[in-house]
């Protein structure tokens, strides 16, 4: 599962990308997929789309610079005892940044 959100009051900050890894499915399998459903969605419109483009730059440099061991392993410790993980990615003055919050209110 993935959103597009409008992050505002920071200035540099555009697209907003939240990603919802699962028990079934970790951080990098949910980028892939999101990264390649806004592939398809751009090239399906078959015009230039700037929001479209961004989402897809911002998709791309964080599947090639992500630490994925390391983020499976600290999402997967909340993810097994039944908390929402989610991780929100944007661009902070030109540079790819993520962020991870875990909803403790998931807990069962």
């Amino acid at each position: 599962m993935a959103k597009v959100s409008s992050l505002e009051g920071d200035e540099g900050m555009t697209v907003g990308i939240k990603l919802i890894p699962t028990a079934s499915r970790c951080i990098e399998t949910t980028a892939k997929r999101e990264y390649w459903k806004s592939v398809d969605a751009y090239l399906k419109k078959g015009i230039d789309d700037k929001d479209l483009e961004e989402r897809i730059e911002l998709l791309r440099v964080f599947l090639e610079t992500a630490d994925f061991g390391m983020l499976r392993r600290q999402s997967e410790e909340h993810i097994v005892t039944g908390k929402r993980v989610a991780f929100t990615l944007f661009m902070r003055n030109g540079e790819p940044v993520y962020e991870m919050t875990v909803d403790h209110a998931s807990e069962k």
